[in-house]
């Protein structure tokens, strides 16, 4: 595998790093250290050549710990290509260790993530579900394949660029939302589980976004101003629906209202999503209003698919849902009739809700009452439970 032993390949930069006056994090970098796991532990940072995973190995290095990074190559079809990044990621890691003066090394999980994650992907997609892999990866391969690497390794814990923190209690260790709520990607996360959450080090959860970036431009990170990578890991910037089609066969079906009325045809129904309104191909004229078109449900039987016209239509909102596909961080399901929230989406802000007992659910499935109705809850997606700051857990809508 590629590796770096860190040794500085820019002077400039290694010049500029030293020279920067870095007194004005010393009271955070002190306080944010993680007394369970003080330095030296030898800590094995995962690095995706981005801001944040750079900046949480600086922090680490800064507080004493012995760095290792280690950058993992995920995808390797289409590998290529103008979307996928992964030779300037990796230019980029090696730039950021050279700075740091850390040794870094590249490993492959390709097999292992289309193995563990890109055939749940698919199979949930030709199910007729919306499923989100970035869990399952960071279950399946960023804090499992990658933990157990860098046990192998020798280290004592890993260490991510996640926004997300814990806490050590009696009963076990909690996984916390980010102090920075509109970064926190606890939900992402919720699927860990003690042997994981245990051996991880959130090294920005504690910090604000903005803070980040200053960190960056201030030690003169190579990547400072590298843009925040969005969409689907292995799918990045590119046509998501062009993307799908090279794996799955387009099967074309009626698409028509809930009243029956066919309004046109779609191309498959893993192409679309509960709540989807761009890309439907049906105008606002059909029905003589302007109100948009969204996908209300699927039926899979008869291959249609059912739009409506509208936002707030009823059938784009429910009080209640059922998952299954259970996953909790302490290890047991939170008590029922409590008073929770949860998110049905990244980015949705807690909703009130209540587990309810129900003696029609199979074993590892929950059902959850909301004060108030959420709109197009769909199946395939997770709903992620809080108790104020910490994530509970959670398991796979249907």
């Amino acid at each position: 595998m590629p590796k770096s032993n860190g040794s500085s390949k820019n002077e400039n930069f290694i010049q500029s790093y030293n020279r920067t006056d870095m007194k004005k994090y010393n009271s955070f970098l002190e306080h944010s250290i993680d007394p369970h796991l003080p330095p030296p532990a030898k800590v094995v940072v995962g690095m995706s050549g981005g801001v944040d995973s750079s900046v949480a190995a600086w922090i680490l290095k800064q507080q004493g710990y012995q760095v290792l990074g280690l950058f993992m190559k995920n995808w390797e079809d289409d590998d290529d290509s103008e979307y996928c990044s992964t030779r300037q990621d990796w230019i980029d890691v090696v730039s950021v260790a050279d700075l740091l003066d850390i040794e870094v090394e590249a490993v492959n999980f390709a097999s292992e993530y289309k193995d563990r994650v890109f055939a749940d992907f698919l199979r949930e997609y030709s199910a007729g579900r919306t499923p989100n892999p970035d869990i399952l990866c960071n279950a399946e391969i960023k804090f499992k394949a990658f933990l157990d690497h860098a046990m192998f390794l020798g280290a004592d814990a890993i260490a991510t660029g996640h926004y997300a923190r814990t806490r050590k209690t009696e009963q076990g260790v909690q996984l916390l939302k980010a102090v920075d709520h509109t970064k926190d990607q606890s939900y992402f996360l919720h699927r860990l589980n003690q042997q994981q959450v245990s051996r991880v080090l959130f090294p920005l959860g504690s910090i604000p976004k903005k803070m980040v970036r200053e960190i960056a431009a201030d030690i003169g990170l190579p990547n400072a101003k590298k843009k925040d990578s969005t969409g689907i890991c292995f799918i990045g910037e590119r046509p998501f629906r062009a993307f799908l089609s090279q794996y799955l066969p387009t099967k074309l079906g009626v698409m028509r209202t809930p009243e029956g009325r066919a309004v046109g045809e779609h191309i498959g129904l893993s192409f679309y999503t509960i709540g989807q309104r761009k890309g439907i191909g049906v105008g606002g004229s059909q029905s003589g209003n302007g109100d948009a078109w969204y996908v209300a449900d699927k039926d899979m039987e008869k291959n249609e698919l059912i739009v409506v016209q509208g936002h707030d239509h009823p059938l784009l909102q429910a009080d209640h849902l059922t998952a299954h596909d259970t996953s909790w961080v302490m290890g047991k399901a939170p008590e029922v009739n409590n008073h929770l929230g949860a998110k049905t989406r990244y980015r949705q802000a807690d909703a009130s809700c209540m587990l309810i007992p129900s003696q029609d659910l199979p074993n590892g499935a929950f059902a959850l009452r909301f004060s108030s109705p959420q709109w197009a809850i769909t199946p395939g997606q997770s709903a992620v439970l809080y108790d104020g700051e910490i994530c509970l857990g959670g398991g796979i809508i249907y």
